[in-house]
């Protein structure tokens, strides 16, 4: 039988054999392509990754500096916090962790997603990322007891801002919190989860009181557990800070504030430094610290007496017959005042068919330039106004440092307002008036200044005329910023009538007298609103708060060579004397006799009655 089929039929065909060999030799270059791809141009890359996978670096945070008050007693401190992280390469499952979390700690699935997600982006997959900043004890060992069954948790121990005497030193001292996202891109060395000053000294301060973190380096296993660890980089602390403040006087002059609304602050005549500065109502600066929670927020933000203003420095007010010594002091100095030259006050002064009334009634009778100044007398300024105009007012003003900042070293210091005839065209759109000048001259109308302002001033007033910088830190050096536009003599005059009022019978600072102890005082009311005609016939304490007359006193005191100024503000206290006067009296015992005076329970009361008043309603015309 022939074949059917022969051999030459069975010869593959030369293209498709030539064919497979192309494809297995393209094959073996794009390997080998890619073995020189992985292994030399980027094997430097993915061996160093590799070794990350095993050996991790974290930062060890470093303590801020500690605060401490003019005799060394620590007013800011660190402790221990402890923080739960979540290290999403280790995490087998972000969701059902995150559950579990929330039932350690109380918190919500949906707080603790939106956390994971807002931070997720500023966190490196192999890097902790902080889900609750602050465990308490009871969280701390239930996580610590089962986080072997949940790969990627966490726990970091970081310092935590402590300050110690809370609400007593806030408005100074300021408070830590959290970095937010333009603090972090404005300074390259904070990192999420880091704190920051955000107030007061903390805030100045914060270079130098930040420290430098460190940097560990730890071996990991498979599971994510730490095996070995070994510093890179000690943490260094941050500087400590001693602040000019005396805890003591401070203490003092926060619980004279209790119940009320105001400011005190006490300055060295001769240094500037600043041995009080209370403001009250006052917050506590560990509620930020450790978190402030959104109800604890929304309670200081919505409270009326406004507990994160800082009255000394922040709030203007008008400086009412405080002032008239900055009046008299232009008089003096432009030589339009002749101290000895009386005015004849009968109650009152017209000026067109205005009627500008004294605070007495029935008048002072005849006044010169000190007995104007003891008994405070509103005709003789009057007059004074009147002669000097907004002019001359304004100049002298400002260049005793009035409507300007004082350059204390806290944020947002107001400079208050010192108006001319140009201002008010601005803000008002209107022209100057006569009567303006009358307003100005008592220390009311559009004038506007801070406590801090008039502690200045007097101090100047005793230390030979140097406007001296506010300081809040024992080791600064006195700075000399300008001088009061007096001479010696004119300066001596102003100090002689501030001493006469607090020695004289009928002086109106008298409460404030204290053996042994040179002291002279000033005392203010301003009106805050103009009362009703049903108002004005009830009693000082049944007038409603907000419509009491807001109460002044600036003060000296002096001996053996140690001299102060001492501003008081309290608001709607009604009076400078009795609503100022006691606060003023406590600092000087404390200054000068080693004296803690308590503020009485009942004074307390009676002001917290007082918030409570309501305003009467209107009598019926019929």
């Amino acid at each position: 039988m022939s074949n059917l089929y022969s051999n030459a039929d069975q010869t593959p065909p030369q293209s498709g054999l030539l064919l497979l060999q192309i494809l297995i030799l393209a094959l073996f270059c794009l390997f080998s392509v890619r073995l020189w791809y992985l292994q030399i141009h980027r094997g430097e890359e993915y061996a160093r990754k590799a070794k990350e996978n095993q050996l991790r670096q974290e930062h060890i945070f470093s303590p801020r500096g500690l605060i401490r008050d003019r005799n060394g007693d620590l007013l800011a401190v660190n402790e221990p916090a402890y923080a739960l992280g979540l290290v999403r390469e280790d995490c087998p499952d972000i969701d059902q962790t995150l559950h579990q979390v929330a039932r350690w700690t109380d918190l919500s699935f949906e707080e603790l997603k939106e956390t994971y997600n807002k931070k997720r982006r500023r966190v490196k997959p192999f890097e902790p990322l902080i889900l609750v900043s602050d465990l308490s004890f009871h969280q701390l060992a239930l996580i610590d007891a089962n986080k072997l069954r949940w790969p990627g948790l966490e726990v970091q121990v970081r310092p935590r801002r402590q300050y110690r005497y809370g609400k007593l030193m806030a408005h100074v001292l300021g408070y830590v919190a959290e970095a937010n996202e333009r603090e972090m891109a404005k300074n390259p060395e904070l990192a999420l989860g880091d704190t920051v000053g955000k107030q007061g000294i903390e805030f100045v301060l914060e270079d130098r009181m930040r420290g430098v973190k460190g940097l560990s380096q730890f071996e990991v296993d498979v599971t994510g557990r730490r095996l070995q660890e070994r510093i890179l980089k000690h943490p260094r602390a941050g500087h400590e800070v001693s602040l000019s403040i005396d805890l003591g006087l401070q203490k003092v002059a926060m619980d004279w504030l209790e119940e009320q609304a105001g400011g005190v602050v006490v300055m060295d005549a001769d240094t500037g430094q600043i041995w009080a500065l209370a403001t009250s109502p006052s917050y506590d600066s560990n509620d930020f610290s450790s978190g402030l929670t959104p109800e604890q927020w929304a309670e200081l933000r919505d409270d009326p007496l406004h507990p994160m203003q800082n009255r000394v420095i922040q709030s203007v007010y008008p400086p009412g017959s405080v002032f008239k010594h900055v009046v008299a002091g232009a008089g003096l100095h432009y030589d339009m005042l002749d101290p000895s030259e009386t005015v004849n006050c009968t109650g009152q002064m017209k000026l067109g068919r205005r009627v500008f009334r004294c605070w007495k009634k029935w008048g002072h009778g005849k006044v010169d330039l000190e007995t104007a100044l003891v008994q405070s007398c509103d005709v003789y300024f009057y007059r004074m106004g009147k002669k000097l105009t907004v002019d001359r007012m304004s100049e002298f003003a400002q260049a005793s440092g009035f409507g300007k900042l004082t350059g204390i070293r806290l944020p947002h210091e107001k400079a208050g307002v010192m108006p001319t005839r140009e201002w008010k065209q601005r803000r008002f759109n209107e022209s100057w008036q006569g009567g303006d000048n009358l307003n100005m001259s008592i220390g009311q109308g559009y004038t506007l200044v801070t406590p801090l302002q008039v502690a200045r001033f007097f101090a100047g007033v005793i230390n030979g005329g140097k406007l001296l910088k506010p300081l809040l830190l024992k080791d600064e050096k006195t700075v000399v910023q300008g001088t009061i536009p007096l001479d010696q003599k004119q300066l001596d005059l102003l100090h002689d009538a501030l001493v006469e009022t607090v020695d004289s019978n009928r002086g109106t600072a008298r409460r404030i007298r204290t053996p042994g102890v040179v002291v002279g005082g000033k005392t203010g009311t301003t009106q805050v609103v103009r009362l009703t005609d049903e108002l004005k016939e009830l009693d000082d304490d049944d007038i409603p708060y907000r419509f009491r007359d807001h109460a002044w006193m600036s003060a000296i005191a002096e001996k053996d060579g140690r001299r102060f100024s001492i501003a008081v503000l309290v608001e709607h206290g009604l009076h400078g004397s009795s609503g100022a006067g006691p606060v003023v009296k406590a600092v000087i015992d404390y200054l000068f006799l080693d004296k803690v005076r308590k503020n009485p329970e009942s004074r307390k009361a009676k002001a917290r009655q007082a918030r409570e008043l309501k305003v009467p309603e209107k009598k019926n015309a019929n």
